[in-house]
């Protein structure tokens, strides 16, 4: 019933389960290392160059001084921080900066950031790679210059940015064709006294548009074959161009729900168990929803329910600025407005949601 995994595939799925494991006991092999090595050597000093000081220092501090107690490095954490305030301090030097008539000039700022920024967004570019881009936009400078600059920021050789590509660098990569499903609930009043509705809604991740599916007190085999049929219908389904699904391992996504995405040229993808951060994106989205929305109403039936989610997905797509994308909105339509126009406001739901705009 499912296509065969690809190589890529199956290294995500064998990253996904593991990684949080591997890391841990990583993390415990190092530290019970690091305490051999204090023995072995007793109170002789250890000497370190420089650029070794650098990128200790530069990683020392985002772990700050109680993770480095824990994990029971060479240096004690003092040492550690006190060479990254070393550092700052040398930014702010502007000492070089007198004439002089002896000596090397100073490598540019722009050129600095350029490097820096090149490093950080492509992985696999080495020295030679960032040189050659920078030199594309204007800046010439030697391969050696680019790994000074990498090498005083911290920023690991290629082949080490490289092991360490992120969750979020990885989707990503292949966001034109994927989407996320997953389920909240809230708490309605019936006539059988308070009921668990649960809402089902699918987001496309490269634009976070949400797709409200449905809600139902009880999200049966046949409620979820239904939702996967709308979602994947001819003309306006809303996986209409995409070719995988993440989801978590609910119960309610059953078998025949994701046969039948697979028919219709929708691979899902089941996450590892208890790793919501795989799955963020639409979480996130569950968090606005809660706190804009459904903690602030009390809902008597499922109409009162299904008006008010309606109501915020349009607010969503239209009126609400996103801090992922930009600041922008998502759907932020073709209509131009005067600067000098009056200043107005759109109310939702009692005024609970509100957007500002000028008239055109």
């Amino acid at each position: 019933m499912h296509s065969t995994l690809k190589p890529w595939q199956l290294c995500l799925f064998i990253l996904a389960g593991w990684v949080n494991r591997e890391q841990q006991e990583l993390i415990e092999y190092l530290t019970a290392e690091n305490k051999v090595l204090k023995e072995k050597l007793g109170k002789r000093r250890i000497l370190l160059s420089d650029g070794q000081r650098r990128r200790l220092a530069v990683k020392g501090k985002v772990l700050g001084r109680k993770r480095l107690r824990e994990i029971q490095t060479m240096f004690t954490p003092d040492t550690i921080l006190r060479w990254h305030r070393q550092l700052v301090a040398k930014k702010w030097d502007y000492s070089d900066r007198r004439k002089s008539t002896v000596g090397r000039p100073r490598v540019r700022q722009v050129i600095v950031d350029l490097a820096i920024k090149f490093a950080k967004a492509n992985s696999t570019w080495g020295y030679d790679r960032i040189q050659g881009a920078l030199a594309n936009v204007g800046y010439h400078i030697t391969d050696t210059t680019v790994g000074n600059i990498l090498k005083a920021q911290g920023i690991e050789p290629a082949p080490d940015r490289k092991r360490s590509m992120s969750w979020s660098t990885f989707l990503k990569a292949h966001w034109d064709v994927l989407a996320a499903i997953d389920f909240t609930t809230v708490e309605v009043w019936t006539k059988n006294g308070l009921s668990t509705f649960y809402l089902l809604f699918a987001m496309e991740l490269k634009s976070r548009r949400v797709h409200f599916v449905g809600c139902t007190a009880n999200p049966n085999e046949a409620w979820m074959k239904q939702a996967a049929r709308e979602l994947t219908a001819c003309d306006d389904g809303f996986l209409n161009g995409k070719k995988r699904l993440i989801m978590d391992r609910d119960a309610s996504f059953c078998e025949s729900f994701r046969t039948l995405l697979a028919d219709e040229g929708v691979e899902p993808v089941q996450l590892p168990p208890r790793s919501p951060n795989l799955n963020a994106y639409i979480e996130r989205f569950f968090r606005s929803l809660k706190s804009e929305c459904l903690e602030r109403l009390i809902f008597f039936g499922e109409r009162s329910l299904r008006n008010a989610v309606r109501e915020f997905v349009a607010h969503y797509h239209a009126e609400r600025n996103h801090q992922g994308l930009a600041n922008e909105l998502i759907d932020a339509g073709d209509e131009t407005e005067e600067l000098d126009g009056e200043i107005q406001t759109r109310e939702r739901l009692g005024g609970m949601l509100r957007y500002y705009h000028r008239a055109a």
